[in-house]
């Protein structure tokens, strides 16, 4: 089983079924491809179906779509507890899930994963303030049904749908409540994730369409070491 995933500094959505298989133990391999330089989206388009990542490759199964490949894996492997095993709170992280793909654009735009960096005061809040909201909402009550350290008791596909947001809170110093940053720690503090942090904090590539200088015009693009 392999994984391609995208450059982990800036790669949210590869990072999230990364972290299951990681956390959860499942055998795979990874491969690395490139989201920037000479010729990146012609090679994407030939490993991938979409011309995006991440991408799961089981045999000649080929699976593109982060939540698909979470959804492959809970059904794959199901003494593996991906999702919660209640019914009613395993509705409720694939609904959290689902509101993480569709959802906070905002965030998403203004406030690029960046796991090398630290850029406190560049994200003007006015622009992230009504996703900030939500996430107060939707993260804040599940942690105080589930008593946390995760949404819901113990870690899940839905934090793994949600770990890019605390890497976003971390670089960028997002105003959060107490709550919400205990999960941020939790999410830091998680054995998969510091894998996957300690891999990024390696890469040498720069992308700057995820570069936050670049985006608001203080660095010009290419310039970045």
């Amino acid at each position: 089983m392999k994984l391609l995933i995208g450059n982990r500094n800036y790669s949210t959505w590869s990072m999230r079924p990364w972290l299951v298989l990681r956390h959860f133990e499942i055998p795979f391999e990874d491969e690395v491809l490139q989201l920037s330089g000479e010729g990146w989206r012609e090679t994407l388009a030939v490993r991938s179906p979409t011309g995006k990542v991440p991408v799961l490759v089981d045999g000649d199964l080929v699976i593109p779509e982060t939540i698909a490949i979470i959804e492959y894996l809970a059904d794959r492997f199901p003494e593996k507890p991906i999702w919660p095993a209640e019914l009613r709170q395993r509705a409720e992280a694939r609904a959290a899930g689902a509101e993480m793909h569709s959802a906070f654009q905002s965030l998403r735009s203004h406030a690029p994963m960046n796991l090398r960096a630290s850029h406190p005061g560049k994200v003007n809040i006015d622009t992230v303030g009504k996703d900030l909201h939500r996430l107060e909402t939707l993260l804040g009550g599940l942690l105080a049904r589930s008593g946390g350290p995760f949404l819901f008791g113990a870690f899940t596909a839905a934090d793994a749908m949600y770990a890019p947001v605390a890497a976003r809170i971390r670089t960028y110093a997002l105003p959060v409540s107490d709550v919400l940053n205990g999960y941020v720690e939790a999410i830091y503090s998680l054995p998969a994730f510091q894998d996957w942090l300690a891999l990024a904090l390696r890469e040498p590539w720069v992308v700057d369409d995820d570069e936050i200088d670049v985006i608001q015009g203080r660095v010009k693009p290419g310039t970045l070491a």
